[in-house]
This record gives structure tokens, C-alpha cells and sequence, in this order.
């Protein structure tokens, strides 16, 4: 999310479901201010390190269902994948599907949220969108309409 020509806010996250669990939101951000040399947004070691956090907090192998987004199919992210594949399996979605993504409504979810609110700074931006983000971590329904506003259904434990 952008602070017109002041910065923005890189967000990057994940919806964990689990059979016999709340749905979970596992997500990270990075704010850019502008500054010559700082970094503008995520780039494979922090999706790496993302994936490792929910790898460690989930305690278990991971089935991802990946966008064909350019820093998740690049070379040394699919090297980090496949090094990584005693737990991690990677699926792709088609190239543009935001209508099967449910991450998507995450974006679109947090844009309305912020859609009437007025900040003084990009930080104060970056505040307010962890704020709403946290809140929906405790919304286990909402992250639970969001898979299924695709058509997924979330399996029952076995």
C-alpha cells in the first residue's frame, strides 16, 4: 500500500488452514520510505523467511498455493524451495487468477478498512495496516469466508 510519493507498505501473507484448527493468518510487512538504497519490497529471502516462521509455528510440512508472482517464481526462490522440500510443496496458481487467490481478499479486505482513515506518515500507515491485520488473525470466520468465497472447503479432521 502506497503513501503517494512518500513510500509504502510491502505485505506479504500467508491463510494456514490446518484439519481440526482455526484458520490462521501468518503474515509480515516491510516499509520503504523512499530512501536511496532501501530495499522497495520482498524479495526471496524474506518470502524464505516467512515460509520458515510458519514452517516453525505450524510444526509441520506445508502445501503452499503460490501466485506466479515474479520474486516467488524466480530462480533462487525456487531453488529455496526445492531445498526445502522434506517440507515444503509448492503449487502455482495460473498467472493471473486473483479470483482463486484468497489472499486476495485480504488486500481487498484492508483496503476498505483503510479506505476513510487519514495518516500523518507512512509509519503511522504501516501501524494501522499490522493493526488491521492482527485483527483479522482473530477472526478465524473471516480468513474462513475468504477460502470459501473461492469454492475451497476446509477439510474436517480426520
Amino acid at each position: 500500500m502506497s503513501y503517494g510519493d512518500r513510500g509504502r507498505v510491502s505485505i506479504a501473507a500467508l491463510i494456514c488452514i490446518e484439519p481440526g484448527e482455526r484458520v490462521r493468518l501468518i503474515y509480515r510487512t516491510i516499509t520503504h520510505h523512499q530512501r536511496k538504497g532501501e530495499r522497495k519490497g520482498f524479495a526471496a529471502a524474506d518470502f524464505a523467511a516467512l515460509l520458515q516462521a510458519a514452517h516453525a509455528q505450524l510444526g509441520g510440512p506445508i502445501s503452499l498455493v503460490w501466485d506466479s508472482m515474479p520474486e516467488h517464481v524466480s530462480t533462487r526462490m525456487r531453488q529455496w524451495n526445492a531445498g526445502h522440500a522434506d517440507w515444503l510443496l509448492v503449487y502455482r496458481l495460473p498467472a493471473y487468477a486473483p479470483d482463486i487467490n484468497p489472499v486476495e481478499a485480504i488486500w481487498s479486505g484492508l483496503r476498505a478498512a483503510l479506505l476513510n482513515v487519514a495518516v500523518r506518515s507512512i509509519d503511522e500507515l504501516a501501524v494501522l495496516i499490522k493493526h488491521r491485520l492482527k485483527r483479522m488473525q482473530y477472526q478465524p470466520e473471516l480468513l474462513t469466508g475468504f477460502i470459501s468465497n473461492i469454492g475451497l472447503t476446509i477439510p474436517e479432521p480426520l
